[in-house]
């Protein structure tokens, strides 16, 4: 299985190119205009909740794209939702511009090595969690609630993704949740961009 998603993925990230972020975004405008998501991703991209991601360091067509689905309603969060219709594209592509600009480190904790990582999940998002191909999101340091919640709706088809669901469809719950306790002890460290 893990095969056929790694060679579903080639096909899967050369396509998505076609669908890559038109407009060039501008940091400090982005910067700006991130005030409205400080509440819950905070300035420099570092959740301050556990039910939402950490966006800091993460691609910016990455960014742009689940914008743009939570915009067009093909993904859908009561909050999300409401924040995404009121941004053009022009505001989409400086806010993925501003998060996409900040560095990131991770460490494993204390007597765990990449060899422990789950070999389903390290040639997308790595060992440590940092994605290893473009449109591919950071799991280094999320909260266990937030990727169990995630790979749950990619499981019911709440969500989709070419390869995403296709893999969570054969994970249990056991599974997932090892996933998620996983990625969620990789410490994670965000540099905000100036």
């Amino acid at each position: 299985m893990l095969r056929a998603a790694i060679l579903i993925l080639g096909g899967v990230f050369l396509a998505q190119g076609a669908f890559a972020q038109d407009l060039a975004g501008d940091p400090q405008a982005g910067r700006k205009k991130a005030g409205m998501c400080r509440t819950c991703h905070g300035l420099d991209g570092y959740a301050k909740i556990p039910i939402a991601p950490h966006i800091g360091g993460e691609p910016a067509s990455y960014i742009a794209r689940q914008l743009k689905a939570f915009r067009q309603g093909t993904r859908t969060h009561e909050m999300m939702s409401v924040v995404a219709k009121s941004l053009d594209d022009q505001s989409i592509a400086d806010l993925a511009a501003w998060y996409s600009a900040h560095s990131v480190a991770t460490s494993l904790p204390q007597g765990k090595s990449e060899a422990d990582a789950p070999e389903v999940c390290i040639a997308c998002h790595g060992a440590t969690g940092i994605g290893q191909v473009e449109n591919v999101p950071n799991l280094a340091g999320e909260s266990a609630i937030y990727i169990d919640t995630q790979l749950k709706a990619f499981r019911l088809g709440k969500r989709t993704d070419e390869v995403m669901s296709a893999i969570a469809a054969d994970l249990s719950n056991d599974e997932i949740r090892d996933l998620a306790d996983w990625y969620a002890s990789v410490k994670l460290e965000i540099t905000q961009a100036q």
